[in-house]
């Protein structure tokens, strides 16, 4: 669940869409990465994304528009929303209360 670090492949990489800075940014793939690589899945990556997933999701958007108000490159943008990613999903996935949220849903 937790996202690889950008590669610098990844860095160098000029995203046609913000909502690929953000899905590589969280899920390591572009949404098209995503559905090649899951044929037989209807929807896209999103729909499959974890609830903490999703939480950072809203919350790397929220940053990604502040980083383009701060005149960020969309690698510097893609680098800091990545380390952020990370480090949000590490303190949530084990946290207590994100886990009754899960199993409400379930």
């Amino acid at each position: 669940m937790i996202p690889p670090s950008i590669t610098k492949e990844q860095e160098s990489f000029v995203y046609s869409s913000e909502a690929d800075v953000l899905n590589v940014a969280l899920f390591g793939k572009m949404a098209k990465q995503w559905r090649d690589e899951n044929t037989s899945q209807e929807g896209n990556i999103r729909d499959y994304a974890t609830i903490e997933q999703l939480l950072v999701l809203t919350n790397i958007e929220s940053m990604n528009a502040e980083f383009i108000r701060m005149g960020l490159t969309q690698s510097e943008r893609l680098l800091k929303l990545n380390n952020i990613a990370i480090i949000q999903l590490q303190s949530l996935v084990g946290n207590a209360n994100i886990k009754k949220l899960n199993h409400g849903n379930q």
